[in-house]
């Protein structure tokens, strides 16, 4: 999923899979691209990220829930989309990249990762 991510522009960085205790699980920076931080910056960067998405929640019932946050930055625009279990794709990409093209089509691809799955019985 993560590579089907990069691959929708080219100013895509990276698409990376955190789970809800702030580690990395899935995917990297495109082949090439180095990361803005180190790795203990990453580190951190997760850790965060992980309690924004779970504090969000919040405010689904008077705001709804949330598809997307976005950041843009100096350097760098940085999203983060919501996935079942408090998980998160955090996606960055060049500054000048047209964040609008790519962001609903990345929706489209996480559908199905929004919803818990349940277990057989």
């Amino acid at each position: 999923m993560c590579q089907k991510i990069i691959q929708l522009d080219p100013l895509l960085r990276s698409a990376r899979i955190i789970n809800n205790r702030g580690h990395l699980v899935a995917g990297g920076m495109k082949k090439g691209m180095h990361s803005l931080e180190s790795q203990k910056q990453d580190e951190m960067m997760f850790m965060e990220l992980a309690l924004r998405v779970r504090m969000r929640h919040e405010f689904d019932k008077e705001f709804g829930e949330v598809h997307f946050s976005m950041s843009y930055r100096d350097k760098v625009i940085v999203m983060s989309f919501p996935l079942a279990n408090d998980d998160v794709l955090l996606v960055s990409s060049e500054k000048e990249a047209n964040f609008s093209k790519y962001a609903f089509n990345i929706l489209k691809i996480i559908e199905p990762l929004k919803k818990p799955v349940m277990g057989t019985f």
